[in-house]
């Protein structure tokens, strides 16, 4: 049987819309992992263009390392991202939990 060919998929590529950007992270936000969050957001920054979207909110080389696999961003970097990015983050009350 013949090997499979894959290639690698970029999830920056198929956020075209506002609305796919605001969908993404707030998937990420359910889940409620730190490095997802970071994560979509970093794919949300690429799709617009990374040094772009660095320069804008004014944080230069340290919006890549905040966004590594190893980074650590604080909730300023965060929040100064997805106001460039033209996001909003917002909290709603969590579900009930079964008594």
């Amino acid at each position: 049987m013949p090997k499979a060919k894959t290639t690698p998929w970029d999830p920056a590529e198929h956020l075209e819309t506002k609305e796919d950007m605001a969908a993404y992270p707030e998937a990420a936000l359910e889940d409620g992992a730190p490095a997802l969050v970071a994560s979509a957001l970093g794919d949300i920054a690429r799709a617009k263009g990374m040094s772009q979207v660095a320069r804008q909110a004014g944080l230069g080389e340290s919006l890549y390392k905040a966004l590594s696999p190893t980074g650590n961003p604080e909730l300023a970097t965060i929040l100064k991202l997805v106001s460039t990015l033209g996001l909003r983050l917002h909290a709603t009350p969590a579900a009930k939990s079964p008594a």
